[in-house]
């Protein structure tokens, strides 16, 4: 890797890293794996904002961006488990369904194999259902 890589690459790093302190500034120390405990399921608004219009004014909205994201981190496979579980629970906010989000993870099968869209379906059930536990 050349030198302006490397930089590149830990001036990202300490940038995610600044984010999540301001995000949440008790979460030094917090493992990945519970990524989905350091963050709240984000306002609607926000999602759009972030994921919508500041990053593509004229093109796709929050829900369809979230439901991108979700296929490409279903091909990842089991190395995104805190992040498929994060990415559904912010598309069911933005208004996504659960039968577009298994779509989109059954589609991902040609892509990542069956052994990673099977475990995405499994986390987006558990989100599902933690989901609907606390909508009861």
């Amino acid at each position: 890797m050349s030198d302006a890589y490397t930089k590149m690459l830990q001036q990202m790093m300490e940038s995610g890293q600044e984010m999540l302190r301001a995000f949440n500034p008790a979460a030094e120390g917090i493992k990945v794996t519970s990524l989905e405990k350091m963050f709240p399921t984000l306002p609607k608004d926000m999602l759009e904002m972030w994921f919508g219009r500041t990053f593509n004014r004229e093109g796709l909205d929050a829900k369809t961006r979230l439901l991108v994201t979700l296929a490409a981190l279903t091909v990842l496979g089991a190395q995104a488990e805190p992040q498929v579980k994060l990415t559904v629970r912010h598309a069911l906010a933005a208004g996504a369904t659960q039968r577009e989000i298994t779509e989109v993870i059954w589609q991902m099968s040609m892509f990542g194999g069956l052994p990673a869209m099977q475990k995405a379906l499994e986390l987006a059930q558990s989100v599902f259902a933690d989901t609907e536990e606390k909508n009861a």
